[in-house]
């Protein structure tokens, strides 16, 4: 199986999905759009693709070109029913690729918070296994709206928008691939960087352990549509 990984700025990589399902024997093959390089003329025949965060709005497409790209792909590949997880900006793109719009968030999320599964959340099938409950971190002012015939998954107290489905795509707005060196490398000059790394020294095995639950979810998602089932 093979995972095309869409990134939009250098420090905003997979991280932790990228690990978990290398070691799962899917080739992952990471395309750094801020970097220049375009997307491959056979995504389409990749078994899934993820699209990563980044620091700019989804309708920046005259600054950014590839969001343009991009936004095509993911319409394409949802209505060939593509597996498709999104995360932040990423969420934010499978929203506009399916028609919703992106609007700033109620209030802006940066740092560690609680997200709260719908009931639509508890039952589908990402988040099987997954606490109603868990810790994530955030680091957003944008949020993106349901898009028609899709469903609310997950949300918070300060962002009521916090994980979407719709059809074969998924959309976290949170980030559940981040390390401890990708969070030291987007604070390295922060005042926050102290509290944030502590924060995650005391929640990681538990945070770990969720996020791996929502990985291996999304694995078999992957496999069931590589097998047609």
């Amino acid at each position: 199986m093979r995972a095309l990984i869409l990134t939009h700025h250098p420090s905003e990589g997979p991280g932790n999905i990228g690990a978990f399902l290398s070691s799962r024997g899917v080739f992952c093959e990471t395309i750094p759009l801020c970097d220049g390089e375009k997307i491959p003329s056979d995504a389409l025949e990749f078994d899934a693709i993820i699209s990563m965060g980044g620091p700019m709005n989804v309708y920046e497409e005259d600054k950014y070109p590839f969001l343009r790209d991009e936004t095509n792909l993911l319409r394409r590949a949802l209505a060939i029913k593509m597996p498709i997880l999104g995360v932040c900006l990423g969420s934010q793109m499978i929203a506009k690729a399916a028609g919703a719009r992106v609007i700033g968030s109620p209030e802006k999320e940066v740092g560690w918070f609680k997200i709260n599964l719908t009931d639509l959340g508890r039952s589908d099938r990402l988040f099987l296994g997954a606490p109603t409950e868990f810790e994530v971190f955030q680091w957003h002012g944008d949020m993106f709206e349901i898009p028609i015939g899709g469903g609310l998954l997950a949300s918070s107290q300060l962002c009521p928008h916090q994980a979407l489905r719709i059809g074969s795509g998924y959309g976290l707005q949170f980030h559940v691939e981040v390390t401890r060196g990708m969070l030291a490398d987007w604070f390295a000059e922060a005042p926050e960087k102290g509290p944030v790394l502590q924060r995650m020294d005391q929640i990681e095995s538990r945070f770990l352990s969720c996020a791996n639950v929502i990985f291996s979810n999304f694995f078999n998602i992957i496999k069931s549509s590589h097998h047609g089932c």
